[in-house]
């Protein structure tokens, strides 16, 4: 079983520590989210496992083994930190054959990995005239050009068409159901939560979360229902008759905590209280994350009055 193990992991740059201690596991067959604000040290880590920079103390381990000492690294790892960091003058093919002849990968597999990105129309061209959208796409080329029991992805959906986005959905999705190991840090709350499977959430360079995804969202935000009527006397009084404290809102509606839109609807018809909106009111992870780190975020921009 190939994880990624990180045990009491901290770097410290000068004074800054940018990672404290931290401690998880992420585990095969699994797309586990790796979360944060701005500066909580979600680069670093991924940084630290990748053998990019030295820890300051503690350790992070591939399968159980530092990534420097990984013959042929690209067959157990595949990452994409910057799409930026190719050689602009290559063109998309030739920058994969440098990075496969560098592994002992052969040529085929630049093929496949070019048609699975959608890059073979533009694999002749060079990588300067590319796009932000394909340099990501060129980038998780890259990442699976070794067919790699582990990938790591920062900001994989950066600069992708609508078309990208849904791909790389069932792309990570797809490489968990293959067993491998697969972590992915982003700041898309509502496409996390369409592929992720477990949550890892730092803030300040400490863990904050390791949790299933599910399990984090329903501990964090309370579902509800809501309403809008002609009558809020009528509506307040039902609800109140059968233990429902409703919350009014200036914008005219009403929230009904913890309840299903089913007993609130049954609740209003026997009582005859007309309703002009009956809604589900779900729990969200960007709910949950506002919630979670809203203590932690180095780097905020004063509220706007509008």
């Amino acid at each position: 079983m190939t994880s990624i193990d990180v045990q009491d992991l901290t770097k410290e740059y000068g004074r800054r520590r940018a990672v404290d201690a931290l401690t998880f596991r992420v585990l095969p067959g699994r797309v586990t989210g790796f979360l944060g604000p701005n500066g909580a040290g979600k680069s670093t880590t991924m940084r630290l496992v990748l053998g990019l920079d030295r820890p300051t103390s503690g350790t992070a381990t591939i399968g159980g083994r530092a990534y420097a000492t990984l013959r042929e690294p690209l067959r157990h790892v595949g990452a994409l930190l910057d799409a930026q960091a190719v050689h602009g003058s290559r063109t998309g093919r030739d920058h994969l054959r440098a990075q496969a002849a560098s592994n002992r990968i052969p040529d085929t597999r630049v093929e496949e990995v070019l048609e699975e990105t959608g890059l073979t129309p533009v694999a002749r061209r060079r990588v300067r005239t590319y796009s932000l959208g394909m340099r990501q796409r060129l980038g998780i080329a890259a990442a699976l050009l070794g067919d790699p029991g582990v990938v790591m992805l920062d900001e994989p959906s950066n600069g992708l068409d609508p078309e990208g986005i849904v791909w790389i959905r069932g792309l990570l999705r797809r490489l968990a159901a293959e067993g491998r190991t697969v972590l992915v840090s982003t700041h898309l709350m509502q496409e996390t939560a369409s592929f992720a499977d477990h949550l890892v959430v730092l803030g300040r360079g400490r863990l904050l979360a390791d949790t299933p995804a599910r399990e984090f969202v329903h501990a964090r935000v309370r579902p509800g229902v809501r309403v809008r009527t002609t009558d809020a006397a009528a509506l307040t009084a039902v609800l109140a008759a059968h233990g429902h404290h409703a919350v009014r809102h200036e914008e005219g509606h009403w929230t009904v905590p913890d309840a299903r839109v089913d007993d609130i609807g049954r609740l209003a018809s026997s009582a005859g209280v007309p309703l002009l909106e009956l809604t589900a009111e779900e729990a969200t992870l960007e709910q949950a994350y506002l919630d979670l780190t809203a203590a932690e975020t180095e780097f905020t921009a004063p509220h706007q009055e509008v």
